[in-house]
């Protein structure tokens, strides 16, 4: 006799709870294989795929496409051959489903209890076959055409709005559809002609649901308002030095280097001298730690997200500059993994690529501090007693007040516009 054995969803990365349903990738009845994802699920870090350890014949799933699983509550039920020497298994009783083969459509519904009452998962019965026997073999299926679309952001607006996307047109790279293209779509297909309301019944707006990754994001930032009194102080700096030690450093073979990236190598520069801001807050003790685990702002599809160098402290300029561009263009693609989006101690945010010359920003809890970057743009400046036009740009310091006073902040502040001025003291610490 197969024994049922149940998989329930796996931790998917520190501090996360559940994760929202996106795309089920295996039917009931279907037979899988060891570690075969089954599911595709969004957490408040990033889409993953989820492999099941269990190799049979899928008999039950649990959770429509949309809907928030726990950690620890079941995904699927799968009956896997015994193994030589295994106890039989005690017989599942089934809950009966209905009548005829059109029921078996509901396989991963769940029924809610009058009262609030847990969910009951409604199992649907395989039909009748060897145990564990895999079905016969289908005589040739001919592959439909996959749309190309990456981002399970894409899909889902596709899916909310019941749009085919193998008939959008894709504008992106090789084919590829975009958020742009699926408006557009939609967009065709509404009704022509103004909608006609009643006087005194106009809809006040749409009602958006909080979910996923917006949801974690408004979670943790009204957490950090709540909790750490924060403090913001900043500084203009003449950034012509910096902007010309970038051409030259660019004017020779390897890798580029990235005004990021420059910024990275003096805000850790910076740390090293004030230590006490790469640190958090636990309880009523501050830890501070001694890696330092570069956060920066980068905007992806699902959003802002903000990667994480790890080690930050041990790579060079170049190194700097490669891992940067390469998370920043997986933050684009909607790939990072949950390990890459986690264990930040101190956040770079560079707003200036939003055109704007300055922000007060709400620390990413539970770090201490975050530096914030305006655009780099010519202002009129005094320079050598003369007026000049300079290369200019805000620098703002965020900061716990709970683990510095004033002085350290604008010390470390201080120093950063130095070395944004005049790059050349970097030296002095190598």
């Amino acid at each position: 006799m197969p024994v049922v054995r149940e998989f329930t969803l796996p931790d998917l990365g520190e501090g996360l709870t559940g994760a929202e349903v996106v795309r089920w990738m295996v039917e009931v009845g279907e037979v899988i294989a060891v570690d075969q994802p089954v599911v595709e699920v969004e957490t408040a870090k990033a889409v993953v795929e989820v492999p099941c350890p269990y190799g049979g014949v899928v008999t039950a799933r649990f959770g429509e496409v949309g809907q928030e699983v726990p950690v620890g509550a079941p995904l699927v039920t799968v009956a896997v051959a015994p193994a030589p020497g295994d106890e039989p298994a005690p017989a599942v009783e089934r809950p009966l489903v209905g009548y005829g083969v059109a029921e078996s459509r509901r396989a991963g519904r769940r029924r809610v209890l009058p009262g609030g009452a847990a969910p009951v998962p409604v199992a649907v019965p395989v039909a009748e076959r060897a145990p564990v026997a895999a079905p016969a073999a289908p005589a040739a299926p001919v592959a439909p055409a996959v749309p190309a679309v990456i981002s399970p952001l894409v899909r889902r607006i596709a899916r909310e709005h019941r749009l085919d996307l193998a008939g959008v047109p894709g504008s992106g790279p090789d084919g590829l559809i975009t958020r742009r293209d699926v408006e557009r779509a939609i967009a065709a297909t509404a009704a022509p002609g103004p909608m006609v309301v009643p006087r005194g019944t106009e809809p006040d707006g749409e009602l958006v649901p909080l979910r996923g990754l917006r949801r974690t994001v408004a979670e943790k930032l009204t957490r950090s308002h709540r909790e750490i009194p924060a403090a913001t102080c900043w500084v203009d700096a003449d950034a012509t030095e910096l902007m010309s030690l970038r051409a030259q450093l660019n004017s020779v073979p390897g890798p580029k280097v990235s005004v990021l990236a420059l910024l990275a190598r003096i805000c850790l520069a910076g740390l090293e001298r004030f230590p006490e801001l790469n640190s958090s807050v636990e309880g009523e003790a501050v830890r501070r730690h001694r890696a330092v685990h570069l956060g920066f702002a980068a905007q992806g599809q699902r959003g802002l997200l903000v990667p994480v160098v790890r080690d930050a402290h041990l790579l060079g300029t170049e190194q700097l500059s490669v891992e940067l561009a390469r998370l920043t263009e997986a933050a684009r693609a909607g790939s990072l993994g949950p390990a890459e989006l986690t264990g930040g101690t101190f956040t770079l945010n560079n707003y200036g690529v939003f055109g704007v010359d300055g922000s007060t920003p709400i620390l990413n809890h539970p770090e201490a501090a975050m530096l914030g970057v305006g655009r780099i743009t010519p202002k009129p400046w005094v320079h050598e007693n003369q007026l000049a036009v300079r290369q200019v740009t805000q620098l703002s310091f965020t900061f716990d007040h709970r683990v510095c006073d004033g002085g350290t902040a604008g010390g470390f502040l201080r120093f950063v516009a130095d070395c944004v001025e005049r790059p050349g003291m970097l030296l002095r610490g190598l």
